[in-house]
Formats: structure tokens, sequence, C-alpha cells
């Protein structure tokens, strides 16, 4: 009576949680572009600077740049990827006015140094006195001082623009900004005038590295030229999650009926599994901040067929153990230990394969293989070790011990 309790307790208490959260969970997972509609779009980065080269280093700051500005308009979890040598596309979901948003994205990078020179206000840095173009392609990195603290040294073009600007601004600030922010403001400490400087003040090594990044990127500012553009409406995407949600839920009805009516008690047992492991993998989607696609969708259901997989092989070597005349009890050990290898070998390869594709591939296919990974991996839990938990109790609590409850007939079994 007590291990039917426990199994009262455990599925109820799991069962509920589920009732409560799911709601929150599906209300909080995000949406992209394919299913609340937005606008996509292909750009060919180009130097402004004649000679210059767009390196995989300068692309990849850009694409950074990129989704900071789209970040700064408000709009949700924007997907900018870099594909090849010198493109970046960009996926921007439930935008309200996207033909001011393609303007911002596609201007140049605008780093400048201003001072506060000739300013109504002492903090207002409104002249520029430096631009990105002033700067040496590459050429700032991180250096350490005597004291072991992180510095940015950095090259100019010109050292008599830089020598006119140092000598004037000498024990002044002089800020660092990159479209319109502040990045830091240090003080010009003595005039520079063999073409470089250091740039101190940063706390970390991590805070250094990225305003050398800045810095490069603002010495090579790409053009942006749009190659392709799609626009996806909300109601379509509206239409294409309605079918695809419809769709999975008619089916994973019908593969609950099936376990149910072929495998009895253990079909059961594999249903609720199959409850949890979408639950756990919402969850999972929420934690992560993910966006949910119509390939994540994909993933998902194949994750769902994927456990039910595991489940029917489970079950099966529990009914050809105990088709030989094993009791319960052994046939539950036995199966599970024999089925045990199969299904990890399987879920390993699966996981090799999403390994690849995230690896190799870019946007909705490496959004596929997140989905599917993390499926794998949550299906190892609730879908392989949770169901023999349940069948533990069940069996050991010795109310279910016909074995027609676990889909075998008496005339199948084999005499020993």
């Amino acid at each position: 009576m007590k291990r039917i309790l426990a199994f009262v307790l455990v599925v109820v208490v799991t069962l509920g949680v589920m009732a409560v959260t799911t709601p929150g969970l599906l209300d909080k997972t995000k949406l992209g572009l394919d299913l609340k509609g937005g606008f996509e779009i292909l750009y060919e980065a180009q130097p402004l600077t004649e000679g210059g080269t767009v390196t995989k280093e300068t692309l990849k700051q850009t694409a950074i740049s990129l989704e900071k500005r789209a970040n700064k308009t408000g709009v949700g979890e924007p997907e900018v990827t870099t594909e090849g040598k010198n493109r970046i596309r960009v996926k921007i979901a439930g935008v309200a006015d996207e033909a001011k948003l393609r303007d911002l994205m596609k201007r140049p990078a605008n780093l400048e140094f201003r001072s506060a020179e000739g300013c109504k206000d002492a903090t207002d840095y409104c002249k520029v006195e430096l631009t990105g173009a002033d700067f040496v392609e590459g050429a700032a990195k991180v250096e350490f001082n005597q004291m072991n603290q992180p510095l940015v040294a950095i090259k100019v073009k010109d050292k008599s623009k830089l020598a006119d600007v140092s000598t004037r601004l000498l024990k002044k600030n002089l800020a660092i900004m990159l479209d319109g922010d502040l990045l830091t403001d240090p003080v010009v400490q003595v005039p520079l005038t063999d073409g470089s400087a250091v740039i101190e003040g940063q706390n970390t090594i991590e805070d250094a590295r990225n305003l050398a990044e800045v810095i490069n990127l603002g010495a090579l500012p790409l053009k942006l030229t749009e190659k392709y553009t799609q626009s996806v409406e909300a109601t379509l995407g509206q239409k294409s999650l309605n079918d695809t949600l419809l769709a999975g839920g008619i089916a994973s009805i019908l593969i609950l009926l099936f376990m149910i009516g072929f495998y009895r008690i253990p079909g059961a047992v594999a249903s609720i599994c199959l409850i949890v492991y979408v639950w756990v993998l919402l969850g999972v989607f929420w934690l992560m901040g993910a966006t949910l696609t119509l390939p994540g969708i994909a993933a998902f259901i194949l994750g769902i067929g994927i456990a039910v997989d595991s489940n029917i092989i489970i079950a099966e070597r529990i009914k050809d153990e105990l088709r030989s005349g094993k009791t319960l009890t052994s046939s539950l050990r036995a199966g599970s230990k024999n089925s045990f290898r199969t299904v990890i070998d399987a879920h390993i390869t699966n996981l090799i394969a999403g390994a690849v594709l995230y690896y190799m591939g870019q946007g909705s296919v490496k959004g596929f293989a997140v989905v599917l990974m993390w499926s794998i991996i949550i299906n190892i839990a609730t879908n392989v070790f949770f169901p023999r938990l349940l069948l533990h109790l069940l069996i050991q609590s010795g109310k279910f011990t016909k074995l027609g409850y676990y889909g075998v007939k008496e005339s199948e079994i084999r005499a020993l």
C-alpha cells in the first residue's frame, strides 16, 4: 500500500505542478519570425575605407553591433548570424515600423572620440575629435601596466592629429562613444606625439578586450548592402503556429492512446512520462530564454517520437522477459537492463548528429539542433529513468500482478 501511495503522490504532485506552471511557460515562450511575424534581411558587408578588408572578426563584431542596435529599439530576441566571409543575416520578430528599423540597422558603426570643448555643459561631450576611421585597422589590443592592470593600446593613422588633440586636452577627459553611447571617458595624461596611446581604467580583462574590439570595429566601418529582404505577416505566422500545434496535438493524443491500449500499465506510465518530457522541455526553453521557431517545433515533435521509441523498446523488452516465464520484478529488472544500452546508443547517435548540425549549420538549422540535443538529454531523464521508478513502485506494491496488465497473454508464456 505504501508503494501505491508513493506512486499516486509522485504522479499527482508532478501533474499538479505541471498544471499550475504550464500556462505561464506557454505565455512566456518567445516566438520567432516565422511564428510571430516580422522581417528577415541578408546583408553583404564591405569596408568603407579604400583598401580595407572584411575579416572574420570585424564581421562578427559588426553582427554584435547590429544586435545591440536592434535591442535598443525594443524588439525582442533579434537573431543576427554571420554567413560566409562577408554576409550577415538578421531576423527580427514583432516590428511596428519596419522601414525605420531597417534604416537604422544598415548604418555603419559610429565610433567617436569626443571632448567637452565648446559645450554648454562640461559633462556634455559634443565636439568630435577623432572617429573610427582615424585608427589603424586592427591595431587596438589588450596590454598590462606595471601593476598588472589591463589597458588598451591604440594607434592612429595621423600622428599630428593625435598630438594636437592630446596637447589641447591635457588633463581633460576624452570620451569614447559608440553610436552615441558613452563607453569610457579617460583623462589625457600626457601629450601623445608618436601616434600611439593607451587607455586605462578598465576593471577587468574582459572590459579591456571589449573596448579593444569596439575600437577595431570603428577603425574598419563596414558598409551593409541589402541583398535579400523578406517580410512575414503576423497572421501568416499565427496560422503556421496554429496548424502545427493542431497537428502535433492530434498526433500526441493518438500516440498516447496507442501506448495505453497496446502496452497497458507500461503504456500508461509511458504516457505520463511523455507529458512530463514536454513540460520539462518547455521549462528549459524558458530558462534559456530561447526563441521558438517552426524548425524548433519540428525538433520538439521529433523528440517526442524519440521518447516514444524509448518507451516502446523498454516495454517490449519487459514483455519478452515475461514471456520467458520470469516474475514481474525480474522482468522489470532484466528488461530495463537489456534495453538500456540500445536506448542510450540511439540517443548518443542522435546527440552526435545534433552536435554536427549545430557546428556546421546556420540560423534555423542551429535552432533545430539545439532543441534536438536538449530533447535527447531530457528524454534520458524522463523516459528512461523516470518510467523505471514508476513501474517499480507499481510492481512492488503487489496489486498489479496479472500479465494482461502488461500486454502479455498467458498463452504466450514459454515453458522453462
